[in-house]
Formats: structure tokens, sequence, C-alpha cells
């Protein structure tokens, strides 16, 4: 059919940020009535609001699909291009985007409308440059304006995802696309909002204005925002260049390119576009088109009949199937609604329903029912043929209970994003539904409950995509700093920051720990945001650390220094020995005369632990009143920090003179049978200064690991098994020794020294006095409990442990004797009495039957006593070598001493003198006096022991 008679039709053509909706509006305003078709619902919507607020809500009328505000005498009617009244004729009508008459889906509807419709008094065709050739063959008369872009736009090469600009749009070709890039900002860069074809107009509103308010600067979106959407965008990135069409993949035309890259750069304000992603870089060619909007003219738009037979179903479909008369038109494709005809018409029982005119034209208008849901062509099909069995029943409507059934399985906002995309969908279907006239027996009801259940789902999906790809809180914080706005911070007494009410974070120490939900990429932004607040707070701690008491800090076993449960600084070893290096744990925020403040007062207060815990060894180093052999000494106990082997000194400590060795006792330093020690550094606390202080040296010269240092032995425990990956010397820095399989304490070495030394030196004080445990007659000593309970084992252990002291084991046979012997009879020499691991003590009845022998009647002759029993007994003696060798060499000179010596011969005239022997006479050995102390204590001591035995 020809088109209408182009009378007042304007085309008004050029690239996107012309202005040509707006002059459209402004003229439609201008006359008495008029309509505006537009290609989409959302901006059906923006242009609803903003000619309401010029012409008020009682003069504007908004006509789509899903939603229809009519007020009762309307003069102004915005729709979408498919929902334009056919029997209004205002005197104003505009089409925009008229370019998408080469859709193959939607053109023909737009092709229809740029034919057929007309303003009374003025027509304006709005679109791409590209229609101007075709609409010249199709318009003669019409008029035809260009509009120059405002601004420049220009094209920037790849960049990668995390680098983009902010204000940048980035356009994906599938949900599945767009929801992984989506993703992908949001980790990066604090966000982004999402705009689908597939979304609800409320929720694609929400999602833009999430961008335009700033509350995002990146906007992940189709090829949707190609029209309509007026947006602030500074740069459009092309993460794909490849979509499908609904017949299979192909790639974007260069005017396609360039309408989506158009929506860069607003009004004056120059743009940009590029790639990103996977997406190839454009070749010179597409460049050159896209800057300069040099495209190919459109050359076929899409076309289907308009008047269509009604007569009957075959009539209908063969004038759906009628070809253009004009060589730049094509027959469309089958739509939506005529494969629904297709399959509902399918049905053999369907004709009993079609009697006439009036029901064909009936079943088209339900076969035009939008396939929102996109489910499958027979399951859309289905919807139809219940829908139009419903109007021709004898109700003449849909059955109320099952409509609102229908409704009712939308009406749920649990679920995902798919999920609710997918109510969403179909409450769309059934919003339009509620549209179509006499469908529904109270229509108004069910459109209002229908348009709160997509509102409330709307609502429900804009908020699953929030919190999936935006960061609220960084993107509001990033928004005020962008802003220069002033933040309110606050910091808690726990070192919670909040910045505008929102946690962002805690101090520890001097360090600002950003919030670990927002992810590693946001902790920049919330820092940005919480900087202020860090700063004081950073400058009040360090004030508070200057000035704090020393009960306030705490120095951990790892080398570092503890303020309110957080480490602030770290000892490191320096040249100088016990003066450790003290390293403050602070970032940037710390310096200046703060930093130098809190330097200060660590260092002091590391000098007066230090003395605290190791002053004998301090002093010690210090004392200049230690000279000679004595000083080389004690450095070498200080080196060593207060442990040296006796056997690596023992010719300097036998050189030492009685002074020499009171001035190193002033300081606390014990001379042992083993070792040359400052027992007060064996304490725990000391320590573990001394373990670390040593470990500060190795780690110096890149020889150990703090990281790496065993746990020392716990404290009560007088020896543990020898662990051979220690490193060497660590045992004896933590007051061990290390002897045969096991390592010994220290000091629990030099007790056990003093037992074994009583022992193998004993002599008789007084008369009488009984020899001690373990202690035998002619030398040497056996293994008693108290020796073994001293060092914490037993057996081939503690026998290991006496020969690694230098200790050897010699057994020697004794003789038992008899348990009858008589108190007058001589004692066995060599008898350890009191040695129960030796020789066997009498039990009770042995002592009993021998104190009945020894009050038999003195005409009682004596039993025959039995023989005595060898006994074999471990003797343990020390070596040449070993401990006590140097008292073993002062009794050796003792006894040489002793020995008697010949007398010199009287000299004669030939010979020499022989020298007459000038030994002193033996003198007589005085018997005790009995009235002494020490006799009567004695006694005591012997009636005690005889009393023990019984």
């Amino acid at each position: 059919m020809p088109p209408e008679k182009a009378r007042n039709v304007t085309a008004i053509l050029g690239p996107t940020n012309t202005g040509k909706t707006h002059l459209a509006v402004e003229r439609m305003l201008a006359h008495a009535s008029g309509m505006i078709g537009l290609p989409l619902r959302l901006l059906a919507r923006e242009v609803y609001d903003r000619a309401r607020l010029r012409a008020g809500d009682h003069s504007v009328a908004l006509i789509t699909g899903e939603e229809r505000i009519v007020p009762p005498d309307p003069r102004y009617w915005v729709c979408t291009v498919e929902a334009m009244p056919p029997a209004i004729e205002p005197a104003f009508v505009a089409i925009d985007e008229v370019q998408v008459a080469t859709d193959l889906e939607r053109g023909h509807v737009f092709t229809d409308r740029i034919l057929h419709r007309r303003g009374r008094e003025e027509t304006m065709l709005l679109g791409a440059g590209t229609m101007r050739p075709i609409l010249e063959l199709l318009l003669p008369e019409a008029n035809f304006v260009t509009r120059p872009r405002f601004s420049k736009l220009s094209y920037a090469g790849q960049k990668k995802l995390t680098r983009l600009p902010r204000r940048s749009v980035i356009v994906a070709f599938s949900t599945e696309a767009v929801y992984a890039i989506a993703e992908l900002v949001r980790r990066q860069r604090g966000g982004a909002a999402v705009v689908l074809g597939a979304l609800s107009p409320r929720t694609r509103n929400a999602q833009v204005a999430l961008y335009q308010s700033g509350d995002v600067d990146y906007l992940v979106a189709t090829d949707a925002i190609g029209m309509g959407l007026n947006m602030d965008v500074d740069h459009v990135a092309f993460a794909g260049t490849r979509k499908f069409d609904g017949f299979g993949f192909r790639e974007l035309t260069p005017a396609e390119l360039g309408q989506i890259s158009g929506r860069a750069g607003r009004y004056l304000n120059d743009g940009t576009f590029g790639v990103t992603a996977d997406a190839s870089p454009f070749d010179p060619e597409i460049v050159d088109r896209l800057e300069n909007h040099r495209f190919e003219p459109a050359r076929m738009l899409q076309w289907r009949n308009r008047n269509l037979s009604f007569k009957s179903v075959d009539a209908l479909k063969a004038s759906l199937g009628a070809f253009p008369g004009h060589p730049v038109l094509t027959r469309a494709q089958a739509a939506p609604d005529v494969i629904a005809l297709d399959h509902v018409t399918a049905e053999a029982d369907l004709g009993q329903l079609i009697s006439g005119p009036p029901d064909v034209e009936l079943l088209w208008e339900v076969c035009q029912i939008p396939d929102y849901r996109n489910i499958s062509s027979a399951e859309h099909a289905g919807i139809v043929d219940r829908i139009f069995r419903f109007l021709k029943s004898p109700a003449g409507c849909i059955d109320t209970d099952w409509y609102a059934r229908q409704l009712s399985f939308t009406d749920r906002t649990d679920g995902d994003i798919d999920t609710i995309s997918n109510r969403i969908s179909h409450v769309r279907t059934w919003t339009f539904v509620a549209h179509r006239s006499g469908w529904l027996a109270d229509p108004h009801h069910w459109q209002v409950k229908a348009r709160q259940i997509e509102d409330k789902l709307s609502d429900a999906l804009h908020e699953r995509l929030t919190q999936r790809f935006i960061d609220r809180r960084t993107s509001v914080l990033m928004k005020r700093i962008n802003q220069k706005e002033g933040l309110m911070s606050t910091v808690e007494q726990d070192g919670a920051i909040h910045v505008e009410g929102e946690y962002v974070g805690h101090m520890k120490g001097f360090h600002f720990i950003p919030d670990g939900a927002s992810g590693a990429a946001h902790e920049r932004a919330l820092k940005a945001a919480s900087l202020k607040a860090v700063a004081q707070e950073v400058q009040a701690r360090a004030q508070a650390v200057a000035a704090a008491p020393d009960p306030d800090l705490t120095l951990t076993k790892d080398g570092y220094i503890i303020w309110q449960s957080a480490a602030i600084a770290r000892l490191e070893a320096d040249n100088v020995f016990l003066k450790p290096k003290v390293s403050v744990i602070a970032g940037d925020q710390l310096n200046g005369a703060d930093r130098d403040a809190v330097q200060l007062r660590l260092e002091r207060w590391t000098q007066r632990h230090m003395a605290s815990l190791l002053e004998p060894l301090i002093n010690l180093q210090d004392d200049e009143d230690i000279k000679g052999l004595a000083r080389g000494l004690s450095f070498r106990l200080v080196e060593s920090w207060g442990i040296l082997p006796r056997d690596d000194v023992a010719e300097d400590v036998r050189s030492l003179s009685q002074e020499d060795r009171a001035g190193l006792r002033k300081h606390g330093v014990r001379f042992g049978a083993f070792h040359v020690f400052i027992p007060a550094l064996l304490k725990p606390a000391a320590t573990s200064l001394r373990l670390l202080l040593w470990v500060l040296g190795l780690e110096q010269k890149q020889q150990f690991d703090r990281a790496k240092l065993p746990e020392p032995p716990g404290q009560g425990l007088t020896s543990v098994p020898f662990d051979r990956t220690t490193p060497r010397g660590f045992y004896r820095v933590v007051g061990f020794r290390i002897c045969g399989p096991r390592a010994v304490r220290i000091d629990m070495l030099e007790r056990l020294g003093d037992l074994i030394r009583e022992r193998v030196f004993w002599k008789p004080r007084f008369d009488g006095e009984q020899r001690p445990a373990g202690s035998i007659e002619g030398g040497g000593f056996t293994v008693i409990p108290d020796m073994m309970s001293l060092v914490g084992c037993s057996g081939d252990e503690f026998s290991a442990i006496l020969r690694s002291l230098g200790f050897r084991m010699l057994p020697r046979q004794l003789t038992q004797p008899a348990p009858s012997m008589p108190e007058s009879a001589p004692a066995q020499t060599g008898t350890p009495e009191s040695e129960p691991s030796s020789a066997p003590e009498l039990g009770p009845e042995q002592l009993q039957s021998s104190m009945q022998t020894a009050n038999f009647e003195a005409d009682t002759p004596p039993a025959p006593a039995e023989a005595p029993a060898p006994l074999t007994l471990e003797v343990w003696w020390p070596k040449d070598t070993g401990p006590f060798r140097h008292q073993q060499g002062r009794n050796r000179k003792k006894a040489a001493r002793s020995k008697p010596q010949p007398a010199p011969v009287k000299k004669s005239q030939d010979t020499k003198p022989v020298m007459a022997s000038k030994r002193a006479p033996r003198r007589e050995r005085q018997p005790p006096n009995p009235d002494s102390p020490f006799a009567i204590l004695g006694d005591l001591r012997s009636r005690l022991a005889d009393k023990k035995n019984v």
C-alpha cells in the first residue's frame, strides 16, 4: 500500500547526541495536541515524566504494552511505537529512532508508522543519517534536516577492565558476559550498575539511577543502551563485537557500533570509545567511520501488510503473507504473533469457536500478546489458545480464578537474579493481558494488582543486582570523596573506625586495617575515606605510647614490643652487645616528632627491661674493677650469655686468686663442678630474653630465622630428650646441657655434683658419724634415688648422663655381713648400711632376729655364723679427666706429704754428713670429751639413726 502523503513531514537525522528527541518533545508541547512514539518503554517513561512536568498530569497520557496512564482528556500521548493508538489523530506526531525499521523482529512496526502515521499539522521522523536515502525514496516530499553532533567522539584504543576511566559503560552481548564483567568490576572498582533488555523498566531505571547519581562509576549493559538511554557517559568500552540476532551469531555492523559508542559524551562533553576484555582492537577504517559518523545507508526496510482480511483464518494468513509493492521494502519474517496464529489454528476443534470476522479479529488480537517469557513458541501458543477460549466462553472474559492463579505464581520475591527475572517476564505478560479492553471482569483491579507485583519484583531484582554487583558502602564513600565532601569519622575505644556511620576498619597499633569483608581491591578506597581519622588516631596513639608507664609495655618471645595487644616495635640485633636496636612498626602516618618520641620511649623501656632481667650480666660487663685473668673470664662469660662449661676455662679458673673469685662472685658468678655460671640468669624471664638476644645475633648473620625457633623446655622440667634438630648452642642458652640422650638443666647438674662430691670425698666430722647413702669406703659412689630424681630419669639414661659428665663405672665385690652378728662384733668395712640400691638393709624380721640373738644368756653358746655372701656393686669413679680432678689432685698431694720420709744420714769426715731424722714424735690421740657439745650432738645423731633403722 502506498504511504500517506508526506504533508508537513520533517526528517531530523543525525548521529547520537544531536538533541533530536529533545527537539521533538519541545515541538510536541508547542502544539495543542501531540503524540510521540518511542522505541523503548523505559524511554517512554522518561519522556512522559518530562512532559507532565511541563503540561501537568491531567494533560499527558502514557501508553505502553504493559502500562496505561490515561487521564480523562489528555492532550499529549507518550507511547511505545507498537502501542500508538490508531484512532487518535493529534496535531503533532513524532516517530523516534526510525532506523529500527531495518530490524528483523520489530522493523515492520516502525515501517508502518513511518509510512502511515501523520500529524494534522506536523510530523517528525527522528533517526540516524543512514535512513536519508531510503526515506527520500519513500517520502519524496518530506523535508530533511541533518543535525551535527554536539561533542567529539574519539577512539581510545584497548584498555584492561581494571584501567577503564570513571563514568564508563562496558558493553557485552549476553547475560552471562554482563554478569561476569559486573562481578569483576565490583571486586576491582567497587561496583557497577547493570542494564539488560530483559529487565523490567522499573529495574532498569533504578540501575541507571545508581550510575547517574554517582553511587557507581561503571555501567555494564547489552546493546539495549544504544537507543534512548540518556546518561552521562564519558567512555564506551566494547567487551565484544558479536551478537546473536535470533538466527545466529554475527559481527555488529559499523552503524550498530556507532549507535552504541555514540552514547559517550553528552551535550558539549567529548566522549571516547574503545575495546576491553577479549575484544580485538578496531581496524583503522572502522575507527574512521565511527569518529566521523560515516556509515552505509539503509537499503531495505521490513514491511508487513497492515490491511488485513478477517473474513476467515485462511484469509488472515493470506493477507499477512502479502508482498510489498516497493523495491526498498521487504516482507518481514514470521513474527511471534504469526507463529502463535499458526500454532493455535492447528487445533482441530478451534474452528468451532470461529463463526465470523469478529472472531478472527479477536483471535488475531489475542495472538499479539508479546512473548515476554521467551520460553518456546508452543508454550506461548498454549497461553494464547487458553485465553481465546476463555473469551469465547459464555462468560465472554478470562476466568478470574484462573487468572488469579497465574498471577499468584509470580507473587514471590525469593530466589536469585535469574529466578526473579523469570517471574518479571511472566508478570509482564499478565500485565499486558490486564490492559486489554474487555478481557477481564474487573480490569482495573487486576491492572493495579499486576502492577504492584511487577513493581515488587522489580525492586527485589534491583536489590539482588545491587547486592551482587555493587558494594554500596564503598561506592557511597567514593562518591563523597570525588565530590570532596567532608566525611564524619569516629574512632571507638577498641580501635574500630567508622566513616559516616559505616565501619571501615580498625586500628592495630599504629596500622590501619581495612575491613576485610570488602575485598582487597577496596582497601584503597576505604583507606582514602578514613585517612583523616587514621591520621588523628595515629597521632593520639603516639602521644599515649610516649607517656605510657612501663607496665603497659611487654616484650614477646619473638622480639615484639606489645602495647594494647598490638605490636608497635620489633627488636633487631645491633653491633653493640646487649643493646638491641628498636624498630618502630608503623606506616607513613607516623612521622616527624611523633615518631621520634615513640622511638625514644621504646628504647628507654627496652634498656630498663633488659637491666631488670639481665642485671648480673650487664654489671659484670661494665665492672671496671675486674682486672687481669678475671677480666678475660668475665668477657667469655658475658659472650656466652652467663653460662660457661668449666672444662673450657679450667686452667683460667685454677689460676684465679681468691680476690679475683670474690670479685666475680659479687656479680652472682658460681664456680660449679661442671659450669661457671650465673644462677640468676636461669630464671624463666631472663632465659627467654637471653634466648631472644641470641636468636637476633644469628638472624643478623642470616644464619637463622626467628620464626623457626623451637620452643624452650617447659618450666619445671629438669631434663628433656635431646632433639638433634635444634640449632647449635640452643640448649646452653636456655640453661640446659646435652648429656647423652638427654638435655639436663644446669642447676640440677650442679646439685647432682654436690651430692656426688659429698659421697666421693666423705670423711667423718666426729666419731660415730654414719656414712651417707651411696658413699663407698675406699672411694667411689653408688647411684641413689635422690640423684636420679634431680635429673628426672633413671636406668640407662642416668648412666649415660654420668658417663657424659666424666664418670666411669667399675663393679666391686663386697662381703655382706650375716644378719645374726652381735652388736659387739666388729663391723665389716666397706658395707654401705644405708645404701638401698647397693647393699640390702636388714628387714624388720632380720632385725628382730638379730636383737633376740643378742639377748641370749651368756652361757648359751652362740649359733655358728653363716658364711658371708659376696655382693657386687656398681661403683662410679671420677675419671682423671672428669669432674673433681682438681680435688683428687689435692688429695694425692696430701697423701704424698703424709708418707714417712727416710732419715737423713749423719755427715762424716769422708762423706757427706748424715742428717738425723727430725721427724716429730706421733701425737697420741686424745679420747673425746663426753661433756663437749660435739660429743653430745654426735650421740644424739647416733640414737636418732638407730631409732630410724629399727
